[in-house]
This record gives structure tokens, sequence and C-alpha cells, in this order.
């Protein structure tokens, strides 16, 4: 695409990025929908090769995440959060 859209080259990486996104969160929604807790794990560059053997992967493949899941044993624990003023902005009119 990058070659056939010169003018958006750079973009796509961006948009790839967001897509990947988008899929986590369908995976994730999917799998709480049948009952499943999920967790999103970034353990890379630590696992890649591990990863890459046990799976027979291509190297050429480049690890972002890992969702785990699995059936929840317990709830999530409580967990603070700093102001929503202090997280969050909006700019403009």
């Amino acid at each position: 695409m990058q070659e056939k859209f010169p003018i958006y080259a750079e973009k796509f990486p961006i948009w790839a990025i967001h897509s990947d996104g988008m899929a986590q969160h369908i995976a994730w929604t999917a799998l709480e929908a049948e009952g499943f807790g999920a967790n999103l794990q970034h353990y890379n560059p630590l696992i890649d090769a591990g990863v890459q053997k046990t799976w027979n992967i291509p190297e050429t493949w480049e690890l972002n995440a890992q969702m785990v899941f699995g059936t929840p044993v317990d709830g999530p624990g409580e967990k603070q959060f700093n102001d929503l003023g202090d997280r969050f902005k909006v700019y403009g009119a």
C-alpha cells in the first residue's frame, strides 16, 4: 500500500498500529462476552526469541503484545485513578 499510495506512505505504519489496537479490543471484548478474563502483556523483546522458537514464527514477524486469557477466579483489585482533570484535556472551542 505504501508503494501504491506514496503520498500516504509514512502514515501506513501508524495506521497498522491503530488496526492492531482495534483487533486487540475486539478480541478482548469477544473473550469477555464468552465469560473469559484477559490481560494484554508487553514482554517483548525479552521473550521474542523463545516465542519464535516455540511456535516456529518467522523472524520477520514483530511481537507487539500477547493477550493471555482464561476463566477468572477472582475479580480485579481496586484501582486508584488521578483526578480526571489531570488526565483528560479538551482544547478548542
